[in-house]
């Protein structure tokens, strides 16, 4: 199989990727107009229930304190923890430090928003960091926690607690900061919730002390949940993975899209450890109890066009003149590998590499201990390029002079054509001979390249994923390597590279797969036109080193021949 044939799978395999991922965007339900209410993009947060409608009661002795009781089931069921209340009524509470400003509402304590001051919307505007979690349409992405009682009173998602002040910042020097809110029952049950921030850090702990100082005992259960509008694409061209993501004992990393959330139900009734998270290109949120925690995961599609998925804990109870605690962490921010392995190991698979992730992996550390010492990303795009080609020098060296045969191969194979003219049978038979007489492989040209393929595929998915490349410069005008090339620079030479890579190989004796192949450098210059700029630098290099080795190896067999 010569090269033309190669050119042919990838483009077609390209036009499947991008059928698939169009199909994968039309399939999902169509995001319905969410309610809003006064103030611009504010979201009501009617019919948000904390917790699934069918909690099932924990099976075994060891998760004995993480049943759910039937005085709870009967309360989720009736709806009694539902509620019309409009969360954004609560006051803000603006909260900054070094990596992060967050917004949380007294109502719920619920997070509302969270920009990451180290990553700018735009180069242009370095001063405007990312906005990860807003309560605004049509970007709705917000986190809730709270307390759900058995027996008493508790502060759920809807609940207002009171604050001494309303804006907190880190100071100079200080690696710690804690924003403590109060909520009472009015019969004797105290909470105080604490969100504590650590400079340099994403990782936001939320603790609840609860003080029963009533005449019965207090039971209750913490939950967490994400509450999220779906978003559209941000690239017809480019499909990464915006949804819910279930690590747990049965699966590390099990995607909930959101047109399954309405029916999503985890594997088990109750996992111990793991984690819930929300993904989007490059960003996570994502909610991590303690390790040894048993929680209930589950998930709901909403009425408005929200989805909403999240775990339950374990029921502590506190007698009268005691106390119980509830701990758990949220993270916002990068998918920082290095960070997000320090919180939980699982938490790296959200860098999704898919089943290619144990070739991709060994690529990114390379790429990164590269950029380490050019400190640029773009070089070491070029140097790892250069790194995967010399690995697979002596298989494409066989490729090459395989295609450098057949292109020597290529009056005689005319010859037989015009001679044989419709006869494939004879024709066949004859190229066969000719074939055995050279003792030359026609597969040979492919098969070596064939393997290949999930290296170059994984390097792909690496430069696609890895945050690292988001609004990396190389050099000139190429100053964001996640972006596309603004005058298309590069696009072209990856065109040009491809039209002489052609002018290289045996030309197919089809006329229409003649006019095929010289259609597909134009076809995938306007393919990689809109593709970010680090993926297209990559082709262009790997196509470079790749006329070099090839030009070298047909000189040298076509000086044998003579």
């Amino acid at each position: 199989m010569d090269n033309q044939r190669l050119f042919l799978f990838v483009a077609l395999s390209l036009v499947i990727l991008m059928i698939f991922s169009t199909w994968q965007a039309e399939n999902q339900p169509p995001p319905v107009a969410v309610v809003e209410t006064s103030g611009p993009g504010v979201v009501s947060s009617a019919n948000d229930t904390a917790t699934p409608m069918d909690i099932p009661v924990a099976a075994g002795s060891n998760l004995e304190s993480a049943a759910v009781t039937p005085s709870i089931e009967s309360q989720l069921i009736s709806g009694e923890i539902a509620s019309n209340a409009v969360v954004a009524q609560g006051q803000q509470i603006s909260v900054t430090t070094d990596t992060v400003v967050f917004e949380i509402n007294t109502a719920g304590g619920e997070i509302s928003r969270v920009a990451l001051r180290l990553y700018p919307v735009a180069l242009d505007t370095p001063e405007e960091p990312f906005q990860l979690l807003d309560n605004r349409m049509p970007r709705y992405f917000v986190a809730q926690s709270g307390l759900l009682a058995s027996e008493g009173k508790a502060p759920g998602h809807h609940a207002v607690y009171q604050v001494d002040q309303t804006e907190f910042t880190l100071a100079d020097g200080e690696n710690e900061l804690k924003v403590k809110l109060l909520w009472e029952s009015g019969d004797g049950i105290r909470v105080v919730k604490t969100f504590t921030f650590l400079r340099d850090s994403y990782v936001v702990n939320v603790d609840y002390d609860v003080q029963n100082n009533s005449q019965m005992v207090w039971k209750a259960r913490a939950y967490e949940q994400f509450q999220r509008a779906e978003m559209s694409r941000e690239s017809f061209f480019i499909y990464t993975y915006t949804g819910g993501v279930v690590s747990s004992t049965w699966d590390p990393y099990e995607k909930v899209e959101f047109g399954d959330m309405s029916e999503w139900k985890p594997e088990q009734s109750y996992n111990t450890g793991g984690w819930l998270a929300m993904l989007q290109h490059y960003f996570l949120g994502a909610w991590i109890p303690n390790a040894d925690v048993a929680s209930h995961f589950y998930s709901k599609a909403l009425a408005d066009g929200r989805f909403l998925m999240g775990l339950s804990g374990e029921e502590r109870t506190a007698a009268p003149g005691s106390s119980a605690q509830f701990g758990t962490r949220f993270y916002a921010g990068p998918k920082d590998q290095h960070r997000l392995e320090m919180i939980e190991p699982n938490l790296r698979l959200t860098v999704d590499y898919g089943i290619l992730d144990i070739l991709a992996k060994p690529v990114f550390w390379v790429m990164e201990k590269i950029y380490s010492v050019m400190g640029n990303w773009g070089l070491a795009i070029i140097f790892v390029t250069l790194i995967i080609k010399l690995i697979f020098y002596p298989l494409s060296a066989a490729s090459y002079k395989s295609m450098a045969n057949m292109r020597r191969l290529s009056p005689k194979l005319k010859a037989l054509k015009e001679r044989y003219g419709d006869d494939r049978q004879k024709m066949s038979q004859a190229m066969m001979e000719i074939y055995k007489t050279e003792k030359i492989n026609p597969l040979g040209g492919c098969l070596p390249i064939m393997v290949q393929i999930p290296v170059f595929i994984a390097l792909y998915w690496v430069l696609l994923e890895s945050v690292e490349m988001r609004q990396a410069p190389f050099f000139l005008w190429l100053d964001d390597l996640s972006a596309k090339d603004p005058f298309y620079v590069l696009p072209v030479l990856m065109g040009i590279s491809m039209f002489i890579q052609q002018k290289l190989n045996p030309p197919p004796m089809d006329p229409v797969q003649q006019k095929v192949m010289q259609a597909l450098p134009f076809i995938f210059t306007a393919f990689f036109a809109f593709f970010p700029s680090g993926l297209v630098l990559y082709w262009v290099v790997n196509n470079c080193l790749s006329i070099l080795q090839q030009w070298h190896i047909t000189r040298k067999v076509e000086a044998q021949a003579q």
